[in-house]
């Protein structure tokens, strides 16, 4: 979540529908509980949904990859996908307070480009509560978490070439290869 912290928020919308808004968020440990902190424009109708109805879902997309039939020693394989996810239900707290705002927003360019926190310092009181009264930021305590793992898992026979084969691969194909590594799965071991 760290590591992959641009997320897809999903609740529902007054018609019963998903809604998703793709945004980064900050990932505390408040002790023992995870909390999830991100805001979105307040034109966005999403902060409304969720004042509505505050129990939603987010998904963090981490690395995944193409898994070509070739890896498997007989023929008569299919293509399919690798990937890790998480999945985290939560419930949602709407914060609108200008100093709250200014922290979560300090928390996200900490994460993401700590060099622009002087610019944004210069930029100035007016233009800051400008730009914060722009925004709904929120709280997302995260109530439970599912962690979603497909590597291949049930074909040990294949977790050699796979691995070899991702170690070689682009960026997305080599952290799948360090996890596949990681999880002991690279000597042909479940």
């Amino acid at each position: 979540m760290r590591e992959h912290p641009f997320a897809s928020l999903i609740s529902n919308d007054d018609s019963g529908l998903p809604f998703i808004t793709h945004l980064p968020l900050h990932l505390e440990d408040r002790g023992g509980t995870f909390v999830l902190l991100g805001h979105c424009a307040r034109p966005n109708p999403h902060w409304r949904y969720l004042q509505a109805r505050p129990t939603a879902v987010v998904a963090f997309m981490g690395p995944h990859a193409y898994l070509s039939p070739s890896v498997y020693p007989d023929l008569a394989r299919v293509p399919s996908w690798n990937y890790l996810a998480v999945h985290c239900t939560v419930s949602c707290t709407l914060q609108d307070d200008p100093s709250v705002k200014d922290s979560l927003l300090k928390k996200l360019i900490g994460d993401h480009e700590p060099p622009y926190a002087e610019q944004w310092r210069g930029l100035g009181e007016d233009f800051a509560h400008k730009m914060l009264a722009g925004i709904v930021a929120f709280e997302l305590e995260v109530v439970e978490l599912q962690c979603k793992l497909k590597l291949n898992q049930h074909r040990p026979e294949s977790h050699a070439a796979l691995m070899a084969g991702y170690a070689q691969g682009n960026e997305q194909e080599r952290a799948l290869a360090r996890w596949m590594e990681t999880l002991g799965m690279g000597k042909g071991e479940g």
